[in-house]
């Protein structure tokens, strides 16, 4: 198994996690829990796979993401305790997600033969989509319909890899710096309340 076919299971157990705590914020039940979790971690990557025309779509065609998703459940069961509220971990989760499904995405429609804008775009839809669709159903604004910087950062990400590839830089040393300015993104957003400006009727 190749580096970014591994982030991207990570990115899957992190997104799957941040689905199955929203739904515990919902009191869900486990199956609903399972359901949000695994939409939430796959939302992203089938749509990619879609536009791309990648068949069959990834975790369609290998076993390890529905084990990696469900895996998530009792996983997000036992560290249940160690969290003191329930927005932090769905921001560390959901931030550490959107970084790794940036940098697959865009890997991958690379490989695809597109052009950096648009790569940079299939990075941004594995990122977000499937949070979107966890917010939707456990009936959420969309955080990247909100003020929050949260589309910007996976775009401003997927920019960086992409410099780095230019650059030559290390594989490993480029998805940790663009991990780092994804998740530094989100992080001085939220502390120092950055917002996109919003639009006026």
């Amino acid at each position: 198994m190749d580096f970014i076919s591994i982030l991207d299971l990570i990115g899957t157990f992190v997104f799957a996690i941040s689905g199955i705590r929203m739904a515990a914020r919902k009191n869900l039940d486990i199956f609903g829990a399972a359901v949000i979790g695994f939409v939430t971690a796959i939302g992203g990557g089938t749509t990619r796979d879609i536009l791309l025309g990648s068949q069959p779509v990834t975790w369609m065609g290998n076993m390890l993401y529905p084990i990696v998703i469900l895996s998530a459940i009792p996983f997000t069961y036992l560290i249940r305790n160690h969290f003191k509220s329930i927005n932090k971990p769905l921001f560390i989760f959901d931030t550490l997600g959107i970084a790794l499904f940036t940098i697959s995405g865009m890997e991958k429609a690379l490989d695809f033969g597109l052009n950096p804008f648009m790569a940079a775009t299939m990075g941004m839809t594995s990122a977000v989509v499937g949070g979107i669709i966890r917010d939707v159903l456990c009936r959420e604004v969309p955080l990247i319909f909100r003020e929050e910087i949260y589309a910007t950062a996976c775009l401003t990400g997927a920019m960086v890899f992409y410099i780095g590839i230019e650059f030559n830089l290390p594989e490993i040393a480029n998805y940790l710096l663009t991990t780092s300015v994804i998740v530094g993104i989100r992080v001085a957003a939220i502390k120092f309340d950055l917002q996109l400006p919003k639009m006026k009727a």
